[in-house]
């Protein structure tokens, strides 16, 4: 999920209305298939390419992930909102 430097622009309406759009179109993972819960940058957003929309919002840049694959892109864990769980919580 975002960092704090990202919270804004995922509070932003174009981020809502590009996510919107973007799941009425993929309702699948494009993975493995599952249901999509988490709309993935490709090219991670940074401090510096968090104002550029052909970063931010590109559908070429962003892929419809289920909970599992997108824990693996990342090799962490999320809850079913897509934000991040600490890792002390799922290593145990």
């Amino acid at each position: 999920m975002a960092q704090d430097f990202a919270a804004a622009f995922y509070k932003s309406k174009a981020w809502r209305e590009f996510r919107a759009a973007y799941f009425a179109r993929v309702l699948l993972c494009e993975r493995c298939g599952r249901p999509g819960k988490i709309l993935h940058h490709k090219i991670l957003l940074t401090p510096e390419n968090i104002v550029n929309p052909l970063i931010t919002l590109n559908p070429e840049n962003v892929e419809l992930l289920c909970k599992d694959c997108h824990e693996a892109e990342h090799h962490a864990h999320f809850d079913a909102d897509g934000h991040p769980v600490p890792e002390n919580y799922w290593r145990g």
